[in-house]
């Protein structure tokens, strides 16, 4: 037995922490039910329908607590994540990453949809999340390159739906 990790001193612990920084936030406004909205952004396991750079998505679970896989297609990049909340009453849902190699420690996001009208909603996606130690990006260049994956999605999203 290792004397460092004895019985008498293992304390709670996790490797999962809520990131610091300036949120990333991309709305879209969309001519369509929220609810339908909702049923594409809100689909935990259904990223893959904005996000062309994914080439698989798995989902193990469900509800809060289930845990998504999703590779992209270049590069042998892999995000893992926990849905931590889930609300489709609300149309919200929020999720943290567990693991990733793109260079990012601690992320969390949000995906919400508000209707503005019987044929309109607006489509949110917030990301807070750090930059892992050794990422070269400079903060702002860390902010940029979540800010724009977030806004092409999101108009991938709004394109979906566009008549």
């Amino acid at each position: 037995m290792n004397a460092i990790n004895t019985i008498h001193n293992l304390t709670p612990d996790t490797l999962i922490s809520n990131p610091a920084g300036t949120p990333v936030v991309s709305t879209v406004s969309i001519t369509a039910d929220a609810q339908a909205v909702w049923d594409v952004v809100g689909d935990f396991g259904g990223f893959a329908k904005f996000i062309p750079a994914l080439a698989s998505i798995e989902v193990v679970g469900t509800g809060p607590g289930s845990v998504r896989y999703k590779q992209f297609k270049e590069g042998g990049l892999v995000v893992v994540e926990q849905l931590n909340s889930r609300d489709d009453r609300a149309l919200s849902m929020t999720w943290t990453t567990i693991y990733n190699n793109l260079g990012i420690r601690n992320l969390w996001a949000s995906m919400t949809v508000v209707p503005a009208s019987e044929r309109l909603c607006n489509a949110t996606w917030t990301i807070i999340a750090e930059p892992a130690e050794g990422n070269p990006a400079s903060p702002v260049e860390f902010h940029n390159f979540l800010q724009g994956f977030a806004d092409d999605a999101m108009n991938n999203v709004q394109k979906l739906f566009a008549s």
